[in-house]
This record gives C-alpha cells, structure tokens and sequence, in this order.
C-alpha cells in the first residue's frame, strides 16, 4: 500500500503534470495539422501566417518602395484565394486594403513620384482578390478542399487502373492490355474488367467504351467499371450485357450510352464466346493459316432500349493463335472509315506474328493511332505455340 501511494505521489508532482500537459499538446497540434493537410481541419493556421505576412509586405514597402513594391500584396491575396474559406478570405481582404490605405496615405499621392500606390496596383489586387473568392466559393460548394482535390483525382485515377488490371493466366497463355486516353489525359472513357471464373477454369473479359472522351467520360467510366466488375462472374455469361443495359438504362445520363465486347474464354480447351454490345468486332489471327478473321457477334448499344438480346459468336484458340479486342478510337477517325482502319491495325500486327506479341500492344496503339483526339484501348489474348509464317489476308 504504501508502494502504490509513493507511486501515486510521484505521478502528482508538478514535473510529471507538466510532461502530460506536454504530450496532449503534441498530440493536439499532430493531430490539427493531419486534419488540416487532409482538409478536414480548419484553416486558422493558413490565415494567420497570410495575415502575418500582410503587414510585413506592408512595412517592407514603406521603408524601401522601388525594391517593394505596393503591388507585392498580390501575394497573400493569391495565396489566401486557394487556400482559405470564403469567411476567412474576406478578413484577409480586409487586413489587405487596410495595408494598401496605409501605404497610400505614407508614400503620398501617385502622381508625386514614382513606387506609390497606383489605381492600377488597386484593380490588380482587386481583381486577383475577386477570382480567388470565386475559387473559394466554388471549393466550399464542391466540399472538397484544395489540399485534397488532387489526392481525389490521383486515387479516382488510381482505382480505374487497378480495376483495368488482367487476371494472371496458366502456363501457355498470354495477356497485356494498352490504354490510351484522348488528348494525353489521365482519364478514359474506355474501360476493362476482368475476372477468372468457374474455379479458375474461365477467363472473362470485358472492354467497354463509355459515351464521350477523356475526362468528360472518366467519372462514368469509373461508375461503371465498379458495377460491371460486380457483375462479372456473379452471372451467367450471357446474363451479363442484358444486366449491364439495364443498369445504363437506371442511370438516365443525358450521354448514357456505351459499346461493350464480352469474351468468356475456357483456359483448357480454348473454347470461347464473344458478346458484344454494337462493338467493334474481334480480330483472330489462325496460325495455321496466318490469316486474320473478323469475329462479330451481334447486339445493340448498352443502354438504348430495354428488352436487348445478345447474341454470341464462338471460336476457339489454338495453340499459336491470337484475339484482339480493341475500342473504335483505335480503328474509327473522321478521315478513316474502320473497314481501313482494321486493315491498318491487321497490317501493323502481320509484323509480331514471327516475334510473338509480348509488347506488342503498346507498339500496335503508336502505330495505328499515334495522334488521334480519342481514347483508344487494345487487349490482346495469346495461346503459345509454334506459329506459322504470316500469309496474305
């Protein structure tokens, strides 16, 4: 007992209340600034550091005013405008007039000597004042902070490329998939899920071009990539198009239409079935013959009407044999119709047939489609084997 009563004497001391109030205050402050990075917390640090900076510019310009000039609280004006909250905008506004009044009223009148307060020093900073509150306004509308607006773009951009990732597939087969969005952008209207099903035994795919392009197609893309990665393999293959229509249908989007290409391949026999939902058809190269074969199954746009069937078309892979799926960016320009256009792309592919296709997707989009404004993607699906040499198509 009388241990625990030293013990207890000993955490009453002046010295150990002050490490504990030392390390809540740590804590506290780690914890404001977590908040405030991720842009949860509030902005009074921000705002107390521009308005320290406010009289600092504003007394740097008053001793020496042709190496500072009155203009400089531009600065914390821009600063303030893409980080601060409108209600706390406006005091820093206020703090920046208030200096420009002070140095107007020091330096003197505009027209005594050069290095005073101009009215065009007063539109500049009021101008830059009027977007930044824009800025502000339209960030507190949205919800989403400056600090966190890029980390939502990277991770939206982020989950659209792991979604696209292919299943790892058995010995003697071999898969990779190019994407290339519209104008050099991060985000693509195309799309690809994919899963392995029945046990491992099947491999299905799903390419998919949403309405629009690059950005203006991104955010759908990325809402129906998650849905139609949910419904991959939970039903049956031909189940598959008729519920994603229905889903496009529930959306009511003014651009909710998208063209969609199915392919359910057994990874033990070869055997497969392509669905498609007014695609571009599949490309298979035969290596008994080294010729390409236009694969077509037919089907109508995803989300045009209710009620739409689709039929499949079957095939089957052979060892050495190749199937392309690809979007209509790859092959379909304004000056190019896509009979030409797959011409093109069976072309450019004849060259790997000897090689094999390792690499070869990325190659194919800078051959074919280099510079088009669309946002073109192409998988590839090889079973490894001996090849025969290309012939004439």
């Amino acid at each position: 007992m009388a241990s625990g009563r030293e013990r207890r004497a000993e955490a009453d001391t002046f010295t150990a209340r002050l490490k504990k109030q030392w390390h809540r205050a740590r804590v506290g402050l780690r914890r404001a600034a977590v908040d405030y990075f991720r842009g949860d917390g509030s902005d009074w640090i921000a705002l107390a550091g521009l308005l320290l900076t406010v009289p600092l510019i504003a007394a740097a310009t008053l001793a020496n005013s042709v190496w500072f000039s009155p203009v400089a609280l531009v600065l914390p004006v821009v600063v303030g405008g893409l980080v601060l909250r409108p209600a706390s905008l406006l005091g820093l506004y206020a703090a920046a007039a208030t200096a420009l009044i002070v140095e107007s009223v020091q330096l003197g009148p505009y027209t005594e000597g050069p290095s005073r307060v101009t009215p065009g020093i007063v539109l500049v900073v009021a101008a830059c004042g009027f977007f930044g509150l824009l800025l502000a306004q339209f960030r507190s509308r949205v919800g989403v902070p400056w600090r966190r607006g890029g980390t939502m773009l990277f991770d939206l951009r982020e989950r659209i490329r792991v979604q696209s990732q292919l299943p790892d597939l058995p010995g003697g087969w071999h898969q990779e998939m190019a994407l290339r969005p519209a104008g050099g952008q991060s985000f693509s209207g195309d799309f690809v899920v994919a899963a392995r099903t029945n046990g491992g035994r099947t491999l299905e795919v799903v390419l998919t071009d949403v309405s629009g392009k690059g950005m203006d197609a991104g955010s759908r893309a990325l809402l129906l990539s998650g849905a139609f990665g949910g419904l991959l393999g939970s039903l049956p293959p031909h189940a598959f198009l008729p519920a994603a229509n229905g889903y496009l249908l529930r959306q009511d989007w003014d651009e909710g239409f998208a063209t969609s290409i199915h392919l359910v391949l057994d990874l033990d026999s070869g055997d497969y079935e392509l669905y498609s939902a007014g695609h571009p058809p599949g490309l298979q190269l035969s290596a008994g013959t080294g010729r390409w074969e236009e694969k077509a199954a037919e089907g109508p746009l995803l989300g045009v009407y209710d009620g739409a069937q689709f039929d499949p078309v079957k095939g089957s892979l052979r060892p050495g044999d190749v199937l392309m799926l690809f979007t209509d960016g790859l092959v379909e320009t304004s000056d190019r119709d896509i009979v030409e256009g797959i011409d093109r792309l069976t072309g450019e592919a004849d060259r790997y047939v000897a090689g094999g296709f390792h690499g070869a997707a990325w190659h194919l989009i800078e051959a074919v489609a280099k510079d088009v404004n669309d946002d073109r993607a192409l998988l590839l699906i090889c079973r490894e084997g001996p090849t025969a040499t290309s012939a004439p198509r």
